[in-house]
């Protein structure tokens, strides 16, 4: 009985024996194979993903790391960026070495998610000019194409003239309007036919209206060239206005008559005074104009010797009007022309005189010749104004008439002023 209990017992332990490593079996084909601590496990971990969620990704452990792609890395002009750089939601892996016990939780520059990657363009972005450089884009309004020393067609300062530039349509059309009466009536030798000019005293008239009707704003713009040319020109025309209005010229009187002549313009009482007119609205008399412009504004004797004074022994008249632009060049012409004039200058040697018109006095304009040709070395025997109106006249006669006024022996002689007018009807 015994026995067969002894049996028993040691079935029931090999069946519980069996039934046991059946069981081992089983589970042990139902668990992996254990893989050593020290296989090489690459992590990546991206933070940020949306505000405290960090996301771990495993990565194939012979799989490369994709290079990092540097926020600062602009791509080059004309290329593609690649779909990482367009994504805005993109994350990048990186993979950290095996047994590396420090996790690198943040990208240095990540932005939260939507944003765009700093310091990286968009190669569509409008805002990316294409160009090489320090070459203007042609299309760029703000940079305008020029070739080197070529004037920007847009540049006021381009249309800008020179104060003596014939150019100056506005002023040089304005000293024309004087032109026609002058080339019409005045010859070369600047006689006048004054029978003619009164039958156009319309014509006249209209053209000193012009000298009224000036902007004063306008004439300000000038130069100083222009603005001797108008006064010049507007003195000669009035100065004809006056003689047509009283030709042909009526005596005062039988003595005067006698006196002066029959044809001198001293008959016209207060030729330089009385007779008025208007000047961009302001009221003249040749007077006032000789001596408010010619006088103190404008230092240059040479005005006196173009201003007519109707007379024979006056400067003659010029046929054409003054301009600014070529004014220094018509006022030297003027004075050679009337020193060439025996009753305005002239030199004897043979007796020793020299001969000069009576507007050459002090008394007239030979003091106005001061300030401009004074001069101490030449002429010493002679009186200052004489010195310097000796010291102008050298510049517009020959070399031999020069040297005779400047080291010869002579006295100086003014000579009577002959009013006769000057009538080429």
């Amino acid at each position: 009985m015994i026995k067969r209990l002894d049996v028993v017992t040691v079935l029931l332990v090999v069946l519980i024996f069996v039934a046991g490593c059946s069981r081992s079996t089983a589970e042990a084909e139902e668990t992996p194979p254990f893989e050593h601590p020290k296989a090489p496990v690459n992590l990546s971990v991206t933070t940020d993903i949306w505000p405290d969620q960090t996301i771990a990704v495993e990565s194939e452990p012979d799989e490369p790391a994709e290079p990092q792609q540097d926020v600062n890395d602009v791509p080059s002009a004309g290329e593609e960026a690649s779909p990482r750089q367009n994504e805005p939601n993109n994350t990048e892996f990186v993979a950290s070495e095996p047994n590396d016990t420090t996790v690198n939780t943040t990208e240095p520059n990540q932005t939260e998610p939507g944003d765009v990657e700093p310091n990286i363009p968009d190669a569509n972005d409008i805002e990316t000019t294409v160009a090489k450089p320090n070459i203007p884009d042609a299309n760029d309004i703000g940079t305008p194409i020029v070739e080197p020393n070529t004037p920007d067609i847009n540049d006021v300062s381009i249309t800008a003239t020179e104060p003596n530039d014939p150019n100056v349509e506005p002023i040089a059309s304005f000293h024309d309007k004087c032109a026609e009466i002058l080339k019409t009536f005045v010859d070369e030798k600047g006689m006048v036919n004054y029978r003619m000019l009164r039958r156009k005293r319309p014509d006249l008239n209209a053209v000193l209206d012009e000298f009224n009707t000036l902007d004063p704003n306008v004439y300000e713009s000038w130069s100083e060239e222009d603005k001797i040319a108008f006064w010049i020109n507007a003195y000669n025309l009035k100065m004809l206005n006056i003689i047509t209005e009283k030709y042909p010229i009526e005596p005062l009187s039988r003595f005067h008559a006698v006196l002066w002549g029959p044809d001198s313009i001293r008959h016209i009482d207060g030729i330089w005074t009385r007779f008025k007119f208007l000047v961009m609205d302001e009221v003249f008399t040749l007077s006032e104009i000789e001596k408010r412009f010619f006088r103190k504004k404008f230092d240059d004797p040479r005005i006196f010797l173009a201003l007519t004074r109707a007379s024979l022994s006056g400067p003659p008249l010029s046929n054409e009007p003054y301009y600014g632009y070529k004014l220094n060049e018509q006022l030297d012409k003027q004075a050679r022309k009337y020193l060439a004039n025996p009753l305005a200058f002239k030199v004897d040697k043979e007796k020793g005189k020299v001969y000069l018109s009576a507007i050459f006095q002090k008394t007239q304009y030979g003091k106005e010749f001061v300030s401009k040709y004074g001069i101490d070395r030449k002429f010493k025997a002679k009186e200052p104004e004489t010195r310097a109106v000796l010291n102008f006249i050298t510049n517009y006669v020959s070399e031999e008439v020069k040297s005779f006024l400047e080291i010869g022996n002579y006295t100086i002689q003014f000579m009577g002023y002959n009013w006769t007018i000057n009538d080429g009807s």
